[in-house]
């Protein structure tokens, strides 16, 4: 059994030992906006393709440059064995020094903004960039969908934050408070397209109503949609939403045109 264990998460740590990685999917014709799509799984794992490939497709369809970032996460064998009570794996901040360097990537091909839109922990991730500004790698606008925000009770996503800060470091109160990202808002917040659904089974939707009232109370420019029905982790295959929360992604192309 020992030795069982051991191999596990021996293969475990191999499984996250690789760095992030980066697909185009890019539109015929130039543009001078981009997007760095950040797909959800608590930390732990990327999402499938519902918000990866999915999404990055349907923004190339509208003429939007769109970049898929695999950010470091935990690991699904991590999570699955536990020996991430071994090996802890990738945890914060190398989520979010992928996608700043990402920032950094794209921003070199010359486009004229760069966004970033993340789905559930990948949402946290995308606003933990637009507050945590290091270097000037921020976005200059983000979409956040369905967000894991805070890391405090009573509205957390336990499981993302095991993913982000460890097994150990989940029980700190100044690191949960350093991540609660409703805590860390100001008024040269870059514009926010906030969306999610009161009927999400996976993060509370208060986690958003938290967001938008940061957002509010720092007269930061951003839009907030609020859909009763649709769940969680539909990115824009809307076989798998509602008819309501599936005209998320129109509203998000209007808002653009306002920035």
């Amino acid at each position: 059994m020992r030795v069982w264990l051991l191999m596990l998460s021996v293969i475990a740590f191999v499984h996250t030992a690789f760095g992030q990685k980066i697909d185009s999917f890019l539109p015929e014709t130039p543009t001078e906006t981009a997007v760095i799509v950040c797909s959800g799984g608590s930390y732990f794992w990327s999402a499938n393709k519902t918000e990866s490939d999915s999404v990055a497709r349907t923004l190339q369809a509208y003429g939007i440059a769109a970049y898929v970032l695999h950010y470091r996460t935990g690991g699904i064998l991590p999570f699955i064995t536990h020996s991430r009570l071994i090996f802890p794996g990738h945890q914060y901040p190398m989520p979010l020094d992928d996608l700043r360097q990402a920032l950094d990537s794209v921003r070199r091909v010359g486009y004229g903004r760069v966004g970033v839109m993340g789905f559930s922990a990948g949402g946290h991730l995308a606003l933990a960039a637009a507050l945590f500004n290091k270097g000037g790698l921020r976005p200059d606008f983000v979409v956040p969908c369905y967000p894991v925000v805070t890391m405090r009770e009573p509205y957390v996503h336990k499981r993302s934050r095991r993913g982000l800060l460890g097994e150990y470091k989940k029980h700190s109160r100044t690191m949960q408070d350093s991540l609660s990202l409703e805590h860390h808002v100001t008024a040269d917040c870059p514009p926010v397209f906030l969306m999610n659904c009161v009927d999400d089974p996976i993060v509370d939707y208060h986690n958003s109503v938290l967001m938008d009232s940061a957002l509010t109370a720092h007269h930061v420019p951003h839009r907030y949609v609020q859909y009763q029905t649709g769940g969680h982790g539909f990115g824009t295959d809307w076989s798998k939403t509602t008819k309501e929360a599936s005209g998320w992604f129109d509203a998000f192309l209007e808002w653009l045109k306002t920035l």
